[in-house]
């Protein structure tokens, strides 16, 4: 981009050319996103302010975060924000950044929360927070439990619920899995959007910049999943439900591995087909 023009409508034609050129898919959306995040407006209000010049800073700061955009780094990292169940969650590079797929977890969650009385509800690896907090909002007489191995992460899920005004609901506890609720009363529900991408599998860049344990297995693929279907019963209320997020494929692998004290009632498929939430129950 040139200086020769500062208004609002070129900028987004040269950004999206060149967002484009560096193989960016979506070069016009991230465009928008970018330059309404410097000038703190909403995007659509970009298209009635086309004729609308920056000032030389706010060029200045768009340019940076466009450059970095163009090194493949996620346009939520560079905002700070992300849209997950119609609310905004802060993200930063020590979260995964919280994906569409994963609402039709939240969305079961969500209906077996109101149809329990007082229901609680336990997330594993909940890195933002987005599951537990979307949960907790949409179900004003649950209470959450969420567990990370990053207190890194933890810090940010506190921050998300603080945020939607539910942190006086939830508690955010540091370990791996199910150690941190050890010896707790159970749970109506446990939820988990496990590491299941294996990291020889061929990804874009974007993916690369998440953090890695959020992303990728760590030796066999499907163990997270054995790990988590196996200690779901000690976690669990007689009846009560486990939800796992699938990587699309696998699904029957995955159930093959529920122990005898856990039941596995169906696998929801997403909006493309895909298998995408396993779905038990403990005996």
């Amino acid at each position: 981009m040139s200086d020769e023009s500062l208004e609002v409508l070129t900028v987004l034609r040269r950004t999206e050319q060149y967002l484009g050129k560096a193989g960016i898919d979506t070069p016009r959306l991230d465009a928008e996103v970018l330059l309404a995040f410097v000038l703190d407006v909403p995007r659509m209000s970009l298209y009635t302010g086309y004729d609308r010049p920056l000032t030389p800073e706010e060029l200045s700061r768009y340019r940076a975060l466009v450059r970095r955009r163009a090194e493949r780094i996620p346009v939520a990292y560079l905002t700070g924000e992300k849209e997950f169940y119609s609310l905004s969650f802060r993200v930063t590079p020590d979260v995964l950044i919280p994906r569409p797929d994963t609402e039709h977890l939240v969305d079961y969650a969500i209906a077996v929360g109101r149809d329990t009385e007082a229901p609680r509800l336990l997330d594993i690896g909940t890195g933002s927070g987005c599951i537990a907090v979307a949960w907790a909002v949409n179900v004003p007489r649950g209470s959450v439990v969420a567990t990370d191995v990053s207190e890194a992460a933890l810090d940010i899920a506190r921050e998300n619920a603080m945020r939607h005004g539910v942190l006086d609901r939830a508690e955010f506890l540091h370990g791996d899995l199910y150690a941190p609720v050890q010896g707790r009363d159970a749970f109506d529900l446990v939820v988990s959007n496990p590491p299941y991408v294996d990291p020889d599998e061929e990804t874009d860049p974007e993916c690369r910049a998440e953090p890695s344990r959020a992303v990728f297995t760590a030796g066999d693929p499907l163990g997270i999943y054995g790990r988590l279907l196996r200690g779901a019963r000690a976690a669990l209320k007689p009846e009560g439900v486990l939800l796992l997020e699938l990587p699309g494929r696998r699904e029957e692998e995955i159930a093959a591995l529920a122990p005898k004290d856990l039941t596995v009632s169906e696998v929801r498929k997403d909006y493309g087909g895909l298998p995408r939430v396993l779905v038990a129950r403990a005996r």
